[in-house]
């Protein structure tokens, strides 16, 4: 028994759909993959947990007295600080207003060979209380593991 000609179309046409859909949902999950920033702390930067040169993002406190402006262009290198690790940060381009020395920030950007985060966007935290959850939490675990090593090192 032959499928009616009509029916058969509507099936075709059904099928179609189907594949476009999921081609596109391939192609999404494929660009959604490429764009994600991971969120690093300094102590898993410097123990090489960090992709080298993928886009990545990473956080803590600027360092108090590391940095260090350009004279001649927007460059500025400065210290990122989960209080157990330390990375420098080199970005080129206009700090948000409350970019400040002892305050949260996020980067985002790529890890180079040599251990520096070439920034390509930095945020600062919005006011006294707000802190970016992923440094609130790297700085806990931080102080966590600081105290642990603390209660070894005085036994």
């Amino acid at each position: 028994m032959a499928m009616h000609p009509q029916r058969k179309q509507r099936l075709m046409i059904v099928v179609f759909i189907l594949c476009v859909a999921a081609l596109a949902a391939g192609l999404l999950g494929y660009a959604l993959k490429e764009n994600i920033n991971l969120f690093y702390p300094p102590a898993e930067i410097v123990s090489g947990k960090a992709p080298v040169g993928k886009a990545i993002r990473a956080g803590g406190m600027v360092q108090e007295g590391s940095v260090q402006r350009a004279t001649d262009s927007l460059k500025i290198r400065f210290v990122v600080t989960d209080y157990s690790a330390v990375v420098t940060v080199e970005y080129e381009g206009i700090l948000p207003d409350l970019f400040a020395e002892g305050e949260g920030v996020v980067v985002s950007g790529k890890l180079a060979e040599d251990g520096v985060f070439y920034a390509s966007e930095v945020l600062a935290k919005h006011d006294e209380t707000y802190m970016p959850p992923e440094v609130s939490d790297a700085l806990t675990k931080s102080a966590a593991k600081r105290a642990e090593l603390e209660e070894k090192g005085s036994l």
